[in-house]
């Protein structure tokens, strides 16, 4: 892979995986609810989770779903309804007393589920796997291996370092959301931000 693919791809890395999404959004509800450490095996679940679905592309599978109507609606509306079952169960925690498993459930496997019923992840290693993976600028790659093992070894740094960071800044707040109803606040506010995002999927 050449220098300029490679700025490319750290470039591409760092908006798609630093910006409010998803993920983010339940990393930093974990942390502010939870703590760090327990907010971990989910920081874990997102690149496993990426990695597999990318590994997944290059067998062709992202390409048959978002070619087979049926098979994307079911992804994409498996995806909203668990972000709507996420939200409702984050505006349902009042204070940091009442969290406990049953309610905030997102643990490794419920993370890397969570990735597959994402369409914009779908197209997203799609995209990677067209523009970094099967092709060098406008010609077929030679190493299409070689350049996915690249790949996915870039966006799992980047997807722990961003859930990390959203993940800390939640726990960070910790000792502040535990103050009146500023929790309450918090986490309605956060399940606002995974509503909108269920509904821009609706429009993707």
């Amino acid at each position: 892979m050449s220098a300029e693919e490679l700025a490319a791809l750290l470039s591409f890395a760092t908006a798609m995986s630093f910006t409010p999404g998803p993920n983010t959004t339940l990393s930093t509800a974990l942390g502010a609810n939870l703590g760090l450490r327990r907010a971990l095996p989910f920081i874990v679940a997102v690149p496993a989770g990426w990695t597999l679905m990318m590994l997944l592309c290059g067998l062709g599978l992202a390409a048959l779903i978002l070619a087979a109507p049926a098979l994307r609606l079911a992804v994409k509306f498996g995806g909203i309804a668990y972000l709507v079952w996420m939200a409702w169960k984050l505006a349902s925690v009042r204070t940091l007393g009442e969290v406990n498993a049953k309610q905030l459930d997102v643990g490794f496997w419920q993370g890397v589920g969570l990735q597959f019923l994402n369409i914009k992840a779908w197209m997203l290693a799609l995209a990677l796997a067209a523009g970094w993976v099967t092709s060098a600028g406008s010609q077929p790659a030679a190493n299409p291996g070689e350049r996915l093992a690249i790949v996915c070894a870039v966006m799992v740094v980047f997807a722990l370092a961003s859930n990390f960071s959203y993940a800390l800044a939640g726990s960070l707040l910790r000792g502040w959301l535990a103050q009146g109803r500023r929790l309450v606040v918090f986490n309605r506010a956060m399940a606002a931000v995974l509503l909108a995002t269920a509904f821009w999927l609706l429009g993707a």
